[in-house]
This record gives structure tokens, C-alpha cells and sequence, in this order.
């Protein structure tokens, strides 16, 4: 409990205060965070622990100071820091760990400097803290910052196809950012870099900095939405079914790509609309034309483990069911209810799958089944490249004093 002495509080102990205070749960957690002495000095106080308390406040909560006279002032002090406690924490609900910052302890400012823009395209930096209410970053392409970056960002098409890496030596305690979001079939030469880099930012979910190509976020998460987020919506009856069956907009074709071979199989059986370069001509938003058909092809050019691009999310915006080729179900599933997509090796042939689509596109019972988990969520796809950018300098904020080097990068990414 609290203790009054002049215009000091001491945070002291007494058995009774459970009983005496139902907030006390949530309080007890609450008491030695920067928010309570924050309120307490508000409040003309300052804070004074016994060092045993410090030690064992978690544990059970202090107790009673021996002058009895002030229990009742102190109590009452305690269930109203308890009731603000238990405010202050709902205030902020689940905590969403991909999409969100936490407030950085300091207000210094984090330099990032992007080494060169992926693929040689500009881009302009957008505002951390605007866009994602993340603090104190500044993003630079200026090289003339390399000294002082806290962190250099390194695109891996980039160094692999003529950009040098920095040839001036490193200062103490700068991080080098390995960048990369294609797959590792389209990465070469990363057995190369061994030892050089100490973070990394990828589409994998065991990267340093994890930001895949979409994600969805319960409608219940309370949260700030981003300006890019898209609700979903579940379907009316008059609309589960959709005039056309079956597209697929596929730019990078090759011969020797599965999805080239499971595509021409599938044809066999069922039509299906190809849009881009092997197809009719198509040069608008892939979304709005999947908006007609029922199933969309989301079929990536190689299969390695996290690697689901946005040709899902394109079809999950356009509310048409995905059929995936990638890796595996079980991977889908970290992602999406294991409802909202249909797998290529769900079934034993590829006739068996476009029965099963046929069926599919005749039985609105059949087709509000994949549908009817979609009015729970939003659909998030991270900004390329600024959001990037910026989860990078929370990450380096929160890792400052800290300086590892990636091992085994190629296995690592291969795996």
C-alpha cells in the first residue's frame, strides 16, 4: 500500500489489502512503471520504495507501514492508482506486436540510412510517427550520414547486381540491415555475405524485423487502423455467387515455374482467365478486376517457407477465394483461417480440385462456408518501402547497446 510522510509516498505492505481494494491485481504490476510516478508527482508526491519491496512487489504486494493512523487515506490512495491503473492498461487492448510501436523511453532520434532504393526505383520517405506512431526516426539516403547512422539498410537485389557495400569502416554499434522480399530461388550469392550483417528484415517470420507481404488484424483488436487498411465484409446471400469462375494475373511467366505447369493441367478442366503477359492485356488494379470472379489463382513463382506474396491479399481484398500454390497449408494457416483458402494439395489431382471448384460455384451453402469468416477482420498490406523503414528503426531503438552478427544467413534463408 502507500504511506503518507510529508510530501513523500512510501510504497510499504499490509495483509489486508486485497480485500480492501479490488484493483489491487492490476495496481501491483502498475506501481513501480514510469505512468505512476508520473501520476504521483502530479500529485505533489515523490516516490520512495523499501529495497525490499523493489525485490519482491511482484511476488506479493508491500505491506503495511507501521503508522497505523494513515491506513485509510492510504488506502484510499492505493484503489484510486488502482482504478487508473486498470484504466490506463484497457485503454490500449490487445497488444498487437506486428503493426504497432511501443513508445520509446527517450526522446532521441534514430538515423537509418537507406544504402541504395530497391531496384534502383526513388521512393519517397514517408513520416514514421504519423503513419505508424512510431517515434524519433529519421530515414536519409544522403551517404554523407554513414558516420553517424545508427543503421544502414542493405537491399540484397541491389549488392548482388554491382551496388558496393560501404568500403569506409564501420563506426562502433552501427547495425547493417540485410533487406531482401523475394524468395530465396530469385536470391542469389547468399552464401557472400556471411558475417557481415547483424540484422535482418525479410517477409521470414524469424526475421530480426518481421513484416510480411499482408496480414490480417482482428476487428476486435483495439487498435488505430491504417490509412491502407481494408475491411472485410461477409457476403449477402445475393451475392456469394459471382459471374465469373476462375482468373489468374501472372506477369513473370516461365515454362519451368510450377505454377506454369499446374495451370496448364487446370485449364484442362475448367476456364480460366489469364490476365498479363501470357494473357489478355490488363494494365489496372488487380483487385477491382477480381472483383467478378469467384476464385482467383494465387500462385507463387517458387515454393519456400513464408514466402506469400500479395497475390493472396489482392484475392482476399477482392473477396474471391484463393486457391494457393506456395508452401505449405500449415504455413497458409499462421496467416489466414484455415477456411479462407483453398490448397493445391488438399487434393489428390488437379481434376479432383476443379470438381471441387465447379461444385463450389453452384452451392451458395458450400461457398459461405470458405466466406463467412471474413467480417471479423481487416486486411493490412505494409507500405513498400517506408513502413519497412520505420519498423526497422523501432527495432534498432530497441536494440541499441546490443550488436549481434547474423550466422549462417544462406541456411537460414534457404530453410
Amino acid at each position: 500500500m502507500f504511506n503518507f510522510a510529508a510530501d513523500r509516498l512510501i510504497v510499504v505492505n499490509h495483509p489486508q489489502l486485497h480485500l480492501a481494494c479490488p484493483g489491487l491485481s492490476t495496481a501491483r504490476t502498475f506501481i513501480t512503471s514510469p505512468t505512476f510516478e508520473s501520476l504521483a508527482t502530479l500529485m505533489g508526491f515523490s516516490i520512495h520504495h523499501c529495497s525490499w519491496v523493489r525485490y519482491r512487489v511482484r511476488r506479493t504486494f508491500p505491506c503495511f507501514h507501521p503508522r497505523q493512523r494513515y491506513i485509510f487515506p492510504s488506502l484510499a490512495v492505493l484503489c484510486v492508482m488502482g482504478f487508473v491503473a486498470m484504466s490506463l492498461l484497457d485503454m490500449e487492448g490487445p497488444i498487437d506486436l506486428t503493426s504497432r510501436s511501443q513508445i520509446p523511453e527517450d526522446n532521441s532520434v534514430v538515423t537509418i540510412l537507406l544504402w541504395s532504393h530497391p531496384f534502383g526505383r526513388y521512393s519517397k520517405f514517408g513520416d514514421c510517427l504519423e503513419r505508424y506512431q512510431i517515434r524519433g526516426c529519421r530515414i536519409t539516403d544522403d551517404r554523407r550520414a554513414y558516420g553517424e547512422a545508427d543503421a544502414v539498410i542493405i537491399h540484397h537485389r541491389d549488392i548482388i547486381t554491382g551496388t558496393a557495400l560501404p568500403q569506409e569502416l564501420r563506426p562502433a554499434a552501427q547495425k547493417w540491415i540485410w533487406m531482401n522480399y523475394e524468395s530465396p530461388t530469385h536470391s542469389p550469392g547468399l552464401e557472400l555475405f556471411e558475417g557481415i550483417f547483424n540484422l535482418t528484415l525479410t517477409y521470414r517470420r524469424g526475421s530480426d524485423i518481421f513484416l510480411p507481404y499482408g496480414f490480417l488484424i482482428p476487428n476486435t483488436l483495439r487498435s488505430i487502423p491504417y490509412n491502407s487498411d481494408q475491411y472485410l465484409r461477409t457476403p449477402a446471400p445475393h451475392e456469394l455467387i459471382r459471374p465469373r469462375l476462375l482468373a489468374w494475373v501472372v506477369s513473370n511467366w516461365s515454362e519451368s515455374h510450377a505454377r506454369v505447369v499446374f495451370y496448364k493441367q487446370l485449364q484442362r478442366f475448367l476456364r480460366v482467365d489469364v490476365y498479363g503477359r501470357a494473357g489478355q492485356a490488363f494494365f489496372g488494379d488487380v483487385v477491382d478486376l477480381v472483383r467478378d470472379y469467384q476464385f482467383y489463382l494465387a500462385l507463387e513463382n517458387s515454393q519456400h517457407t513464408d514466402y506469400i506474396t500479395e497475390k493472396l491479399w489482392s484475392s482476399i481484398e477482392a473477396g474471391a477465394i484463393p486457391v494457393v500454390l506456395g508452401p505449405s497449408r500449415e504455413n497458409y494457416e499462421r496467416l489466414l483461417p484455415p477456411e479462407a483458402f483453398i490448397h493445391v494439395d488438399d487434393f489428390a489431382t488437379v481434376r479432383e480440385l476443379a470438381q471441387y471448384l465447379l461444385r463450389l460455384w453452384h452451392r451458395p451453402d458450400l461457398l459461405m462456408s470458405h466466406l463467412s469468416w471474413r467480417g471479423g477482420y481487416r486486411t493490412h498490406r505494409p507500405t513498400f518501402w517506408t513502413e519497412h523503414y520505420c519498423k526497422a528503426c523501432e527495432v534498432v531503438r530497441r536494440t541499441r547497446g546490443r550488436t549481434n552478427v547474423v550466422k549462417d544467413l544462406a541456411h537460414w534463408f534457404k530453410s
